[in-house]
Formats: C-alpha cells, sequence, structure tokens
C-alpha cells in the first residue's frame, strides 16, 4: 500500500511483533538485563521469549530495564529517512525519557534531510495504551491523511487513551520494593487488588484497592463507562492486556462486551512483553480505551 509517510514505535507497544510488522510499521526494540547479560523485547518473536522472563522473575531475579540512547535512535531514523518521512510515536516519558534522546537524534538529522519531515511525538501512554495510539495512527496514514494531520491527532487525543489495571499478584511489588513484605502478605492474603490508571502525564497512579478479582473487573468497567466516549454506547476500539493471566484477562473482556455492544471491532487481547513486565510482574491485568482527558494528579 503506498502510504503519505511511515509510521515508527517502540517495542512497548505490547502488541505482537506479527500484528505491528503486518500494519507496516517499523519498531525499535528495548532490552532488558539480567545478571550481565542483555535480553531483546523482541514483542514475542522467540517463543521462548516469555517463558525464559517469567524463568527470571520465579527465581527471584529483578531485571533491569533502561531508555533507548540517541545513537539507538539516529541508527533508527537514518535508515528510515531513506525511504521517506518519518513520524515517530514515542513510549511515554512518564515512564522514560527515551523520547528526549529521540527528539535529540531527531534534530541532527532534520538537519542532514532537509527534504525530509521527522516527527517525533511523545505517547504519554504505555504498554497496550501506546499500541492503541499507534493503531489509531496507522488507520489515519491507510486513509490517507497527510503526516502533519495525524500528527495533529495524537496531540489531540494522546491523553484521551485510558489505562485502567490492577494487580493480582503482589509478590513481584514486594520483591522490587514498591510494596513492603507485610503489606504484601496481608494484601494477598485478603485477596485485595490494587486498582491504578495513568494520569494525564502518563504516570502510574494507584488510586484505589478492591478485595477480589470480580471487583476489580467491575471497577474497572464502571469507571470505562464512566470515561468514554459516549459512555455505554462506545464504538471505539478496546485492547485488553495481561501478564501471565489469561484467564483473569477474559474476564474484564466478557464484562467489556456486555456493557459497550458498539464496540470497534473485537477486542484484543494481548501479552505484556518484558519491558513491562518487568515493573508491574506476573498478575496485572490492563483495560485500554479512548474517552475524556485522563484526569490531573496534582
Amino acid at each position: 500500500m503506498q502510504t503519505n509517510f511511515i509510521l515508527s514505535c517502540e517495542s512497548t507497544v505490547d502488541l505482537p511483533y506479527s500484528y505491528i510488522s503486518g500494519r507496516d510499521i517499523p519498531v525499535l526494540f528495548y532490552s532488558y538485563s539480567v545478571d550481565g547479560e542483555s535480553y531483546v523485547d523482541d514483542m514475542l518473536q522467540d517463543p521462548q521469549t516469555l517463558s525464559r522472563f517469567y524463568g527470571f522473575l520465579d527465581a527471584g531475579k529483578l531485571p533491569s530495564t533502561s531508555q533507548i540512547n540517541e545513537f539507538c535512535y539516529l541508527e533508527f531514523f537514518e535508515q528510515l529517512l531513506q525511504r521517506g518521512d518519518v513520524l515517530h510515536i514515542a513510549f511515554g516519558t512518564g515512564m522514560t525519557q527515551s523520547a528526549v534522546n529521540a527528539e535529540r537524534a531527531a534534530a541532527q538529522l532534520r538537519e542532514q534531510y532537509p527534504e525530509r519531515k521527522l516527527i517525533v511525538v511523545d505517547s504519554l501512554c504505555s504498554s497496550s495504551g501506546y499500541g492503541m495510539l499507534v493503531d489509531y495512527a496507522a488507520d489515519m496514514r491507510d486513509e490517507g491523511c497527510s503526516i502533519e494531520q495525524t500528527q495533529q491527532w495524537l496531540l489531540a487525543n494522546r491523553k484521551n487513551i485510558h489505562h485502567q489495571f490492577y494487580s493480582t499478584e503482589l509478590a513481584h511489588y514486594r520483591r522490587s520494593g514498591r510494596m513492603s513484605g507485610p503489606t504484601a502478605m496481608i494484601a494477598t492474603i485478603l485477596g485485595i487488588c490494587p486498582i491504578m490508571r495513568l494520569d494525564d502525564k502518563g504516570r502510574i497512579i494507584a488510586y484505589g484497592k478492591v478485595r477480589g478479582k470480580a471487583a476489580a473487573v467491575k471497577t474497572t468497567v464502571d469507571t470505562m463507562e464512566r470515561f468514554a466516549q459516549d459512555g455505554a454506547e462506545y464504538a471505539g476500539k478496546c485492547f485488553i492486556c495481561h501478564s501471565r493471566c489469561p484467564e483473569d484477562a477474559e474476564k474484564p473482556r466478557a464484562a467489556v462486551e456486555a456493557r459497550f455492544p458498539n464496540l470497534r471491532g473485537k477486542i484484543r487481547i494481548c501479552e505484556i512483553g518484558t519491558i513491562i513486565a518487568s515493573h508491574c510482574g506476573p498478575g496485572t491485568v490492563a483495560v485500554f480505551f479512548l474517552g475524556a482527558e485522563r484526569e490531573r494528579e496534582e
């Protein structure tokens, strides 16, 4: 398909590589390290990617992640500029400062390629919410929109991609120091699930806790109805992702489908990749949708 520009992203979109490559979206890959060894966040191209990763977590090893550096962006962008104008959607700065490195690299290359357009947009999103933003941009590209039209839509709507998520396993939060041992133990015994979201700057905000998975699903779906465009008549996309808990992801899917009969297409369920899972661990379920602008956290 002939398009007006090249759309690119990073591996933290938490969508299958087969899907992203099928939509002709070049990807820059993150990596994580364990015991001094580096592993690529390959978007599950290797069937062993997640089993190896969770093997590290189960052994009590904590992966470390880092930003994509400026040199990597320079190489990535320069290859794309050989083919045409580029719109790159970066992993949100609420999670990493990689987008700053992307913009620095882009500033250098704009001088070297004055005939090309190279635009970097900070998604202010994470995981499959970031993936949903990229997916909408790909729709616009394929419909013949210009690079500027797509950029403007992204800037106007990046804070409208809602990220509602909850955790059902708290051991990783304890091991990583995000939750004290006694707190995690008591919460696990009582079946307490922290409820979280992303704010307008793309930062994770814990705003509630409920007892039991059923209550977590209900809270998430109620929140979706409150903020989604047109409420229960929402006709946009919905993505769900999970970290090693596919059965738990099916429950919000069924609830969302029952509450929102006009969804655009089927709900896409994806596995959280290694970079995001390095921080949330197993047992996390997230629901993403387009709605009112995300709330500000003071």
